[in-house]
């Protein structure tokens, strides 16, 4: 995408004092198609554009980023936004967010401003190409979807995994694929509420751990707190309500925090900013989750930032000069530094990170950093690359990158690497993770992601020695190849060249690489065997005078086999009845053909979908807006579903539809790679009907009173008990509880009135 002109439709003054070098060129406004009110949103829109750019453009950007613009209105004339704006404010919007909040540049902006023209207009890419060339035109392919797709096993996946693709050769297609995601998340409420669930899902799945790996914090953030508001509405607002009672009482707070920092940090004599910054809500209510308390009790909302404005070769030790400040002045919780100015994250994250006991005893994050590293951690990649050679700062951080790209280039370049949703799955489970640093036996240090066993360390070394890893030796003992990695572990591998991967080994590994490669040596022996098992069938269609080309598939379907080489390699592992051809086929020519419609169906072979009845108290849902009873419909046991909750059908691949809570943990996954599967999910008639709900409640141990007050509190909202599990250690309890419930409101009466005892610390539904 390419930046805007700065000058268009701006006064000759206003461009005059923008680029000075180009103050003898006259630039007439764009031109904007539509009526006059519409005119008038763009041009506003546009000037926000232009007025991002910080940049001095020459004349090459400067008519690229008009002529774009003109194009885009042009092409998107007549289409409009779900919230009636003109469609052109959205690649305009997406513009200005890759130059303000990612810091990119006029190629960004170019392609930008044309992301949505090739897929929902008449411009065809090779235009782009005539227009702009070869660069632009590639990453304007790179963020569009791919045609054709309705037969595709997950057409999501396929466009995510091209995204990835065009990432390789330019990682730009990727971050203006963020900031489209950002804007359309920031509009979505104009959406209907069954496609916010599917966005929402979608992000949470690949486009937040994603940008989480390319260092966006900030825009990571966001993507978590407006998907949580989407999928919980109301747990969202009670937060956000409560930060707003609260944020006086905070400042307060932060402010005599800070009072004997700031007295220090001038007498130190280096520039600095210090900041206090509310967590968003997302996190504070992972904090509420994992720590089983109320929002009350919840002590770090914020983290107190230190900048220090300081040249990079001073960077290092000015940070830890202000950490001796801040732990000379507060007493600092030891096990709770993090140092990632030694060894930055493999993102180029860099801070120093320290928790200490502030007034009234509370615990506070204080995160101290440069204001290099601030802009690193604020923009990702973009700003890493913007202090790339300054001083030598960036080789290293540069490398981080570079690894990780590299990485998945040889994870792409795998033919062998499988589907699009295997490796979108493959790819998506090392982008949130931390990182682990080990060592080989030379000393040379090796990032994985947190969780990496010692098989993973042997993929990372060379494909071939992870092929033929025999024994692992870390820390001179030998460990078993499931050995997860620990920082500072040292690690040795000894190969043989008789070894060879087994299926087993899929779950011993955690990285796509070794992943990919394992599974291209396991279809490497599955060929081998689909050779021989060729060689059989061709034995036993001799019979017949037949050819096993223009039969094999047919068979492979007729067994219930997905393709002809598992269908082979199964008769080489004798796990196919050859004997059924002979009673189920005759020859017609070169072909086989089914003698007559067969009662009995060979072990595999797909039944035909059958129509559900409804059944007697059977619950209504309507599925894309049509009966429920049309489907074989169920109620998924992974998040079991109340009357009452967001909803959504799924249709499964052996025929009938699952119906999953949109909060079910498994609903980003499903979303994202299997969206076409997806049938939007209501409520009909819920009257007469129950459903379970499990809840988790944690609280003080109070003695033998505890089950029989908590089981007496839900029988009297005449709950039914299905089961109830409780251990206690130390004076605390934790119990969950199975129960029988009308729908969502009944549950939350249960879930208030239990935590109306002054002993019960949480009561909430399990997840």
């Amino acid at each position: 995408m390419k930046e805007e002109d700065p000058n268009l439709g701006t006064t000759k003054e206003e461009a005059s004092a923008q680029h000075d070098n180009h103050a003898h060129e006259a630039h007439e406004s764009p031109t904007i198609p539509g009526g006059e009110e519409d005119r008038v949103l763009i041009s506003r829109s546009y000037r926000n554009l232009l007025k991002s750019l910080k940049t001095t453009l020459n004349a090459e950007d400067h008519n690229n980023i008009r002529a774009a613009f003109e194009l885009a209105a042009q092409a998107h004339q007549t289409q409009r936004r779900k919230s009636g704006e003109p469609y052109i404010t959205h690649p305009i919007e997406v513009a200005r967010i890759c130059v303000e909040e990612i810091g990119l540049g006029p190629t960004a902006v170019i392609c930008a401003l044309l992301h949505d023209v090739v897929e929902d207009t008449h411009v065809s890419l090779k235009e782009i190409h005539e227009q702009f060339g070869d660069k632009i035109a590639r990453i304007v392919d790179g963020l569009t979807k791919l045609d054709g797709l309705h037969d595709s096993e997950s057409p999501q996946a396929e466009n995510l995994s091209k995204v990835l693709k065009a990432m390789l050769f330019d990682v730009r297609v990727v971050l203006i694929k963020m900031a489209d995601r950002l804007h359309n998340l920031r509009t979505i409420k104009s959406m209907a509420q069954h496609k916010q669930l599917k966005i929402a899902a979608e992000t949470s799945f690949i486009y937040t751990p994603l940008a989480h790996r390319l260092g966006l914090y900030a825009i990571k953030n966001e993507f978590q707190d407006i998907c949580f508001k989407i999928t919980h509405r109301e747990v969202y607002h009670e937060i956000a309500s409560k930060l707003s009672e609260s944020k006086r009482a905070r400042q307060a707070y932060i402010d005599q925090f800070t009072e004997p920092l700031i007295k220090s940090l001038k007498e130190l004599g280096i520039p600095f900013e210090i900041v206090g910054r509310p967590k968003s809500i997302f996190s504070i209510f992972n904090k509420i989750k994992t720590k089983h308390v109320p929002f009350e009790d919840i002590y770090d909302l914020f983290a107190v930032r230190i900048v220090l404005d300081v040249k990079t070769e001073q960077e290092k030790s000015a940070c830890w000069q202000v950490y001796s400040i801040v732990t000379d002045t507060y007493a600092p919780i030891t096990q709770r530094i993090k140092d990632w100015i030694s060894i930055p994250k493999a993102n180029g994250y860099e801070s120093l990170h320290a928790t200490v006991v502030g007034p009234e005893g509370r615990y506070v994050e204080v995160q101290i950093r440069s204001k290099r590293m601030d802009d690193i951690a604020e923009r990702g990649f973009a700003a890493h690359w913007k202090y790339k050679g300054i001083e030598g700062t960036a080789t290293t951080r540069a490398n981080n990158y570079e690894n990780w790209l590299g990485q998945v280039r040889e994870s792409l370049e795998n033919e062998e690497s499988g589907n699009a949703v295997e490796f979108l799955a493959d790819f998506q489970s090392n982008l949130f993770a931390e990182e682990v640093h080990v060592f080989t036996p030379k000393g040379a240090m090796k990032i994985l992601p947190d969780g990496a066993t010692a098989l993973d360390f042997a993929f990372s070394i060379h494909s071939d020695i992870g092929c033929t890893c025999r024994v692992v030796r870390v820390n001179n003992r030998i460990v078993p190849f499931t050995y997860r990695l620990e920082n500072g572990d040292q690690v040795e591998i000894i190969t043989d060249k008789n070894q060879k991967p087994s299926e087993d080994w899929l779950q011993y590994v955690v990285t796509s690489k070794a992943k990919n490669r394992i599974r291209s040596a396991l279809k490497d022996v599955k060929r081998e065997q689909a050779s021989y098992g060729k060689e059989i069938l061709e034995r036993k269609l001799n019979a017949f005078k037949v050819p096993v080309e223009e039969n094999c598939d047919m068979l492979a379907k007729f067994y219930g086999f997905p393709n002809r080489m598992e269908f082979l390699s199964a008769i080489y592992l004798q796990q196919v009845d050859l004997r059924k051809i002979s009673k189920h086929f005759r020859a017609d020519g070169i072909h086989l053909v089914e003698k007559q419609l067969r009662e009995e169906r060979p072990p595999g072979r797909p039944k035909s979908p059958t129509v559900n009845i409804k059944s007697v108290n059977k619950p209504e849902v309507y599925l894309n807006g049509e009966p429920g009873n049309l489907y074989k419909y169920s109620f998924a046991g992974c998040c079991n579903p109340v009357a009452g909750d967001d909803i959504f059908g799924f249709v499964l691949v052996q025929g009938g539809v699952k119906i999953h809570r949109a909060t079910c943990p498994n609903a980003s996954n499903l979303y994202a790679q299997h969206a076409h599967r997806i049938l939007r999910a209501e409520w009909g008639n819920i009257s007469k009907n129950d459903f379970i709900a499990d809840i988790i409640i944690n609280g003080i141990d109070i003695g033998s009173g505890v089950i029989s007050q908590l089981t007496n509190t839900l029988a009297d909202l005449g709950i039914n008990i299905r089961s109830f599990s409780i251990s206690g250690e130390g004076g605390y309890f934790e119990g969950r509880v199975s129960m029988v419930v009308a729908n969502t409101d009944h549950l939350h009466q249960a879930l208030l009135a239990l935590k109306k005892f002054d002993w019960v610390n949480s009561a909430t539904r399990a997840e």
